[in-house]
């Protein structure tokens, strides 16, 4: 009886471990399903400004700040998720995120007016915010360490395909159907997946009772919403950062950022930080980190110029630059899978290396672009570039987050998460003011707009190949951390 008995254990246990694993596996995939969606939505209305502009009659300047208002509160926002993560259980925070989503899509839906609709945007933001630092947390509570790299090449898919897939959605639906349509097909699949979250999300941590720390609040907010309110509104303007409107917040923002820094040093040695920092003790990180911002500038960036240069200079429309951005963003997806399981199995170095180097590259092609260069040749500078960001971005963020003990997870996550937003508002900025103080003057001397604005493309993409050079040496001292052991056990 008790040989039989005993004989039968290790068919429980390994019965049990499928089990869990299926329920990982399962809530992972809701997660990444949701953060699809919310970054879907980040970048859907670029190629709707126009259309919005003239439903609601107002200015582009006015119409800008469905975009900036919507950065801004993601600004103030992910900072905090930190602290919300280690507070709040797994599924609570799901539950709030994709209910502010869903909220928010609804309210844009039927927006009687502009002002609602930028409201609207707001709450959506306030949902976004919170996702992909909840999916980097889970995957690093659930999944082990030899298998974090094909999950996290997941994640990449989600993060390079979604931003590349949103305007062409956009495209396509304006082309036939009312703005609100872009909200209205969003909403029921952010319902779908807020009850499939309901239903399957477990609690991989257990909640914490700190107090909200409320200076570092208020201090977030004015320093991430002030750096990323005045890089905003550098491309929106003539003067650029000469205009008062632009450095007045970077000014505030910058002090807001020291006194925040100052304020997390000293709380987080009573372990009460809202954004603890201690992650940049460990040098795999803060490399990772580093690098992370270099490439995540040059993205957005990219991102930013490409489809002024191709409706500008080019003179293509608004859908077919959107279908001429797909392809880069699909490979990026396809690529992300085999990168991880790479990663899972000779690590980091021989992945990041050739893929700064395919990055430096692309950006030098792309300094050659002019008046007279193909769509063929926009295509496949912008693939080359996506295949270079598909080696480098799922390495790094799996060796920088590994690099950090359990406890910093959600700060890291959170961390991540803030500099990439930082770093896409700085890449936009220079990217806009670069082309913009090179082809104004060319313009003022008599060249014709297309010939200014190429040359403004060539100087932008010239400083974005320049800041590719950097990432190239600290891509050889990107190295896989050694294992952190087991995933946690999923509570409920």
């Amino acid at each position: 009886m008790s040989d039989t008995s005993t004989a039968s254990l290790p068919q429980v246990t390994h019965t049990h471990r499928q089990e869990v694993d299926a329920r990982n596996r399962l809530a992972i995939g809701v997660l990444l399903a949701s953060t699809f969606v919310v970054i879907l939505n980040e970048t859907i209305m670029s190629v709707a400004l126009p259309h919005l502009m003239d439903g609601f009659d107002i200015e582009a300047s006015a119409a800008q700040w469905l975009t900036t208002a919507f950065l801004l509160t993601m600004a103030v926002v992910i900072p905090i998720t930190g602290f919300l993560l280690q507070r709040v259980s797994t599924r609570a925070i799901y539950i709030s995120a994709m209910s502010l989503f869903s909220v928010g899509t609804l309210i844009a839906a039927i927006a009687p007016g502009f002002e609602i609709l930028v409201a609207a945007r707001v709450v959506q933001a306030m949902g976004t915010a919170i996702m992909i630092p909840l999916l980097f947390t889970t995957v690093l509570t659930l999944v082990p360490a030899e298998r974090r790299g094909r999950v996290m090449g997941n994640i990449s898919i989600v993060i390079s395909v979604a931003p590349a897939v949103g305007p062409t959605v956009s495209g396509l639906i304006l082309s036939a159907l009312s703005w609100r349509w872009m909200f209205i097909i969003v909403l029921p699949v952010a319902v779908l997946a807020l009850v499939a979250g309901v239903l399957r999300i477990p609690n991989v941590s257990e909640p914490r009772k700190t107090p909200l720390d409320y200076v570092s609040v208020v201090l977030s907010a004015i320093g991430f919403g002030g750096l990323v309110f005045g890089l905003s509104h550098i491309g929106e303007t003539e003067a650029g950062i000469s205009s008062p409107t632009s450095w007045a917040p970077l000014a505030i923002g910058a002090a807001g950022i020291a006194l925040f820094i100052l304020r997390q040093l000293q709380l987080q040695r009573r372990d009460r930080a809202l954004l603890d920092l201690r992650t940049f003790a460990s040098s795999g990180f803060t490399l990772a980190i580093a690098v992370i911002a270099i490439y995540t500038t040059i993205l957005f960036g990219t991102l930013t110029l490409l489809p002024i240069y191709t409706q500008n200079v080019l003179e293509l429309d608004a859908l077919t630059t959107g279908l001429l951005m797909l392809p880069g963003g699909l490979v990026m997806g396809f690529l992300a899978p085999f990168v991880g399981r790479l990663y899972d199995k000779a690590g980091p170095t021989v992945l990041v290396v050739p893929g700064s180097i395919i990055v430096s590259g692309a950006l030098w092609f792309m300094t050659t672009l002019g008046a007279g260069s193909s769509i063929v040749t926009v295509l496949v500078a912008h693939i080359v570039l996506s295949i270079g960001l598909a080696l480098a971005f799922t390495p790094l963020f799996t060796s920088g987050l590994a690099s950090l003990s359990p406890q910093f997870y959600s700060h890291g996550s959170a961390t991540v998460s803030t500099v990439q937003q930082l770093a896409g508002a700085v890449g936009i900025a220079v990217f806009i003011t670069v082309m913009t103080a090179t082809s104004t003057p060319r313009i003022e001397d008599g060249a014709s707009v297309i010939a200014a604005t190429a040359d403004g493309i060539h100087a932008a993409f010239l400083c974005g190949a320049i800041l590719s050079l950097i990432a190239i040496p600290l891509a050889f001292f990107i190295r896989k951390p050694a294992s952190s052991g087991a995933p946690v056990p999923v509570g409920h």
